[in-house]
């Protein structure tokens, strides 16, 4: 593996240690038709996800929400979903909604029981200050949707 494909967070935060950044790129991965990421590092496929405050306000928000950026909410929530299928056993669901202008809801739902329930604004500017930032936002989701299918078992089943 070539040295061109490999990014180190500043932090030196390990995406080894969060089962949720694997869970992304996993989800990346399985994604890709084409064998480009193959060959990339965990810490490359996440690098897109962290966006500083500064380039955030650097992104104009006119126009179409990027392609990209659209994957990444999608693979986001994905993941937070498969972690939520390892975790109960029952099977989650993603839908993602967004507008061109970048406004739109997310839902993760197991059978009838609404999991995740999301609103997005500024989707063009979709991003978190760090690897750290974004598994603890990941971990956050998953442990209230854990909670939720453990209160509502029943739902969840539907």
């Amino acid at each position: 593996m070539s040295d061109t494909n490999s990014v180190k967070p500043s932090s030196g935060f390990d995406v080894e240690k969060s089962a949720f950044l694997k869970a992304i790129t996993q989800q990346i991965r399985a994604q890709d038709i084409y064998g480009v990421y193959r060959s990339w590092t965990d810490e490359l496929l996440l690098k897109p996800y962290i966006v500083s405050k500064q380039k955030k306000r650097e992104i104009p928000i006119d126009g179409d929400v990027d392609p990209m950026t659209i994957s990444r909410i999608n693979a986001f929530y994905r993941a937070a979903a498969a972690c939520i299928e390892k975790e109960t056993g029952l099977l989650s669901q993603v839908v993602v909604d967004l507008n061109h202008e970048g406004f739109g809801w997310i839902l993760v739902f197991a059978g009838h029981l609404l999991l995740i329930r999301k609103t997005i604004r500024d989707a063009h500017r979709y991003g978190f200050e760090s690897l750290e930032k974004v598994a603890e936002e990941g971990d956050k989701l998953v442990a209230q949707a854990v909670d939720l299918t453990k209160r509502f078992p029943e739902v969840g089943k539907l």
